[in-house]
């Protein structure tokens, strides 16, 4: 059998990622193939999404052209091994996990081999991820647009060297935990003034939402659209001076730092 793409595991991300790149039209259901441990889930996956279910690692990687690894990191000095005996280099492996660097991968499965390693973050899960695109020299730009397509399917997808992983996560892979912390204290501090709670969230929700796209659709900068919306002696300026003096935006870097540490101490 010759398909295009097999998914090795789908669990939280790679299912996600497997659904919207087939809901998306980025894949193809008869051109994709899932591999899984445990055959009820497999099974189940398999028949939703109309796509060949695999039980044997080996086989899968020799059957595909393009292997996206969804498996955890601890995982990979189990799986890889076995994925390299069935592996050649026409073949082109996407790796997601953190701490998983290029060499890693080439150390089992040859110099030769083509790599992409990519950094997804999880609104992939509703269809508005950042993913970070790094490739090794082995892959062309043919095939690197056929990776990417998939992840563009999600929210958008964007090249950079495998050196700027660890920023990519600081930036983009850990910072929803953050926005979501910021979204809670919005969304308690409307509470607190007599707001229902599911009421407060929506609010507090779509206001950022809302901000996000005014940054990627306007072309102005943050600064400058935070300026537009400070007029001077009215509410939003009052609360800007306040975050100001409290740091907000030196905690929030702190924030985005200590995940970028964390990324380098796990690499392997």
């Amino acid at each position: 059998m010759s398909l295009k793409y097999g998914f090795i595991g789908a669990g939280n991300m790679g299912g996600a990622i497997l659904r919207g790149a087939i809901a998306g039209g980025a894949v193809k259901a008869e051109e994709t193939a899932v591999f899984g441990v445990r055959k009820d889930k497999l099974a189940d996956t398999a028949a939703e999404l109309g796509i060949a279910p695999y039980t044997d690692i080996q086989k899968i990687t020799a059957d595909c052209k393009i292997l996206i690894f969804g498996f955890k990191p601890q995982k990979f000095d189990e799986a890889v091994p076995q994925i390299a005996a069935a592996y050649t280099p026409d073949k082109v492996v996407v790796s997601m996990a953190a701490g998983i660097s290029i060499d890693y991968l080439e150390n089992y499965l040859g110099k030769d081999a083509k790599i992409v390693r990519i950094m997804p973050n999880t609104p992939a899960l509703v269809g508005e991820g950042m993913t970070s695109v790094s490739r090794n020299t082995n892959v062309t730009d043919e095939e690197l647009a056929d990776v990417k397509r998939i992840f563009d399917a999600l929210g958008r997808a964007s090249e950079v060297p495998e050196d700027m992983i660890h920023t990519v996560i600081g930036v983009s892979g850990s910072s929803p935990a953050f926005t979501y912390m910021y979204i809670d204290a919005l969304a308690k501090e409307a509470e607190s003034g007599g707001m229902e709670s599911s009421k407060a969230l929506e609010f507090a929700a779509q206001a950022v939402l809302g901000a996000a796209k005014m940054v990627l659709e306007t072309g102005l900068s943050p600064k400058q659209l935070r300026i537009n919306v400070c007029s001077p002696g009215g509410t939003t300026i009052e609360g800007v001076e306040k975050l100001q003096e409290l740091g907000f935006e030196e905690t929030a870097r702190a924030g985005a730092r200590a995940a970028v540490e964390k990324s380098k101490t796990m690499t392997k």
